[in-house]
């Protein structure tokens, strides 16, 4: 069988690892960003909204996309590996439509599915899944991102009912959610914190929109505000207690992260690739000059190396071997990796990298985001070192 011939698209040969049902996923995924999200990210980053949000989650409910990894109750039932080659699709148009989606699949509705009794998923994760209602997930607060032990948002007991105060902050989609999946400190139970299920509309619970950010400007991300809103017994999520909940959740949705982050790494790379083709100086396109060829050499190891390392978890989670401690290296990895590869693209763009008629800057300024939320460099860096020695620097 001849070798075949190379392929700046993909070096190493990986879509030799996936088959016809994932490259399908895939291909109909990049179509619709194509079509739905590209020709109008630009403005919608500029003008800091996404102002047909609940129009885009009812076709990505329609293409199977929220909640794909789950089963039952209208989702998909896709394969880890299938969900990240989705993810990655979604975060090479734009972070904040790949954020729309792991919020409301890999938090919200990974809360309800894995922790909800059958009736809170029967009530909200068919319509979670088709995209007719929305979801946002409430864990990081004001004064308490890293160390969520410390929160104060309380639950407390009023007969059969809970009560709940507090402040949640940087919540993406919480302005437009139908329901807010809120973490809170029980105050008469020593399993501590519990999950509550908040329907929007609830009196004394609000979600005021963030605004003024330089960065996922085409996201919506909101404070939760709860001053004394009053719940049904049955809205705690019955099937866990203390941390190991959320953050559970929030484990499924970095892995999300790491196939996304490869993503906008992969846009701002074949930007970078297309103009050191095309753009002439000196006489001739400087991609033919050794500095700029050394540039995207180092631009598409580290993309390749990062897809790959996405593809040895994905295989993992869907053997029921990921453990989180892999999950901080892909994060920490990929995504330090891709801000990288999106700064270098930058430098071959020259002066137009910093346009919005290129999608570098906007992937890179998003990056700073995704490189705080779900686990700062500092965290991932933290978990990995206690793994590695068996000694806890966290406290």
């Amino acid at each position: 069988m001849p070798v075949p011939s190379f392929d700046p698209g993909d070096p190493l040969g990986l879509d030799d690892l996936l088959g016809p049902e994932d490259l399908a996923i895939r291909g109909t995924v990049r179509a619709w960003a194509a079509d739905r999200v590209l020709p109008h990210i630009a403005e919608w980053y500029e003008n800091g909204e996404l102002p047909v949000l609940r129009e885009l989650a009812r076709e990505l409910g329609g293409l199977g996309a929220l909640g794909m990894s789950l089963t039952g109750y209208g989702c998909a039932g896709a394969t880890a590996v299938q969900y990240g080659l989705a993810c990655l699709e979604l975060e090479a148009a734009d972070s904040g439509i790949r954020s729309l989606v792991s919020v409301q699949g890999s938090l919200a509705m990974y809360a309800i599915h894995r922790y909800g009794s059958e009736e809170q998923k029967r009530r909200w994760l068919p319509g979670m899944a088709a995209g007719e209602l929305i979801g946002c997930f409430g864990l990081t607060e004001p004064d308490h991102g890293s160390d969520p032990a410390g929160m104060r948002t309380r639950a407390r007991r009023d007969g059969t009912d809970w009560v709940l105060d507090g402040r949640k902050m940087w919540i993406t989609n919480g302005s437009v959610a139908d329901v807010a999946v809120v973490w809170a400190q029980t105050t008469d139970q020593p399993d501590g914190v519990r999950g509550f299920l908040v329907p929007a509309g609830t009196p004394g619970f609000s979600a005021p929109e963030i605004t003024r950010k330089w960065s996922l400007r085409a996201s919506v991300t909101s404070e939760l505000v709860l001053d004394g809103v009053r719940l049904p017994a049955d809205a705690v999520l019955p099937e866990v207690s203390g941390l190991r909940g959320p953050l559970s959740c929030l484990n499924h949705a970095r892995y999300g992260i790491v196939w996304g982050a490869m993503g906008a790494a992969r846009s701002s790379f074949e930007s970078a690739l297309e103009y050191a083709r095309t753009r002439e100086q000196f006489g001739r396109p400087i991609g033919g000059f050794q500095l700029t060829q050394a540039k995207l050499a180092d631009m598409a190891l580290e993309l390749h190396k990062g897809i790959l390392l996405a593809h040895h978890l994905g295989r993992r989670m869907d053997a029921g071997r990921l453990r989180p401690e892999q999950v901080s290296f892909g994060k920490l990895n990929n995504v330090r990796e891709a801000i990288g590869i999106c700064r270098t693209a930058r430098t071959i763009l020259g002066a137009n990298g910093i346009s919005l008629a290129y999608p570098v800057m906007r992937h890179a300024t998003n990056l700073e985001s995704v490189l705080t939320y779900e686990g700062t460099v500092e965290m991932h860096q933290l978990v990995l070192g206690k793994a590695l020695t068996g000694l806890d620097a966290f406290r």
